[in-house]
C-alpha cells in the first residue's frame, strides 16, 4: 500500500512540474501597455526631493510620436529635446528624448523630471540609452496638479562626477 501511495504522490508531484514548466514565468499583460517595459524593482534617487526613480530597460524603441521641443542649455552642453506621448499632463507618464552634443556610448547619466527645480512632488526618470539613436529615452510621471511654471528639467552626470542642469519648456 505504501508503494502505491508513493507512486501516486510521485505522478501527481511529476504533472504538476511538466504544467509549471509550459507556462512562460515572466509572460504577462499590462493594461495600458506603450511599447516599452518598466522593470519592478526601481531605484530611488540620490536627492531628498526624489519621490522615485524610473529606470528604462537597455533597448527600447521609439514607434511612438515624439516632437522636437527644441534645444536648452544644460551647464555647458546645449542639448537637443523631443517630447513623446502627447502633451504633458497631471498626473500622466510623459517622455522625454535627450541627445547630448558629445558621443559616450551611454556612459553619462541623464535623469529628467516633469515640474519644478526642487522635484517637490516630481517623479524623476533615469535615461535609457539608445545606441541605435545615440540618444536618452526617459519617462517620468508628471505631478499632480502641475506646478504653474511646469518645466521638464533636465540633469546630466558625466563619468567624472560633473553634474548640471538645465530646463526646457514642454509640449503642454
Amino acid at each position: 500500500m505504501q508503494s502505491l501511495l508513493t507512486l501516486l504522490l510521485s505522478s501527481l508531484l511529476a504533472a504538476g512540474l511538466l504544467s509549471c514548466s509550459d507556462e512562460a514565468p515572466h509572460d504577462h499583460d499590462h493594461d495600458g501597455d506603450h511599447g516599452h517595459e518598466h522593470p519592478a524593482d526601481d531605484d530611488k534617487g540620490d536627492d531628498p526631493g526624489d519621490t522615485h526613480v524610473e529606470e528604462q530597460a537597455d533597448e527600447h524603441d521609439h514607434e511612438h510620436e515624439e516632437v522636437s521641443i527644441g534645444s536648452t542649455t544644460v551647464g555647458e552642453w546645449t542639448v537637443k529635446l523631443a517630447q513623446g506621448h502627447g502633451a504633458v499632463t497631471a498626473g500622466e507618464e510623459g517622455h522625454l528624448v535627450v541627445v547630448l552634443p558629445f558621443k559616450d556610448d551611454g556612459a553619462t547619466i541623464v535623469r529628467a523630471w516633469i515640474g519644478s527645480a526642487d522635484r517637490n512632488a516630481s517623479f524623476v526618470g533615469k535615461g535609457d540609452y539608445a545606441p541605435s539613436h545615440d540618444d536618452y529615452d526617459i519617462h517620468a510621471t508628471a505631478p499632480d496638479p502641475l506646478p504653474r511654471d511646469v518645466k521638464w528639467w533636465i540633469e546630466i552626470e558625466r563619468p567624472d562626477g560633473k553634474k548640471a542642469t538645465g530646463s526646457a519648456q514642454p509640449n503642454l
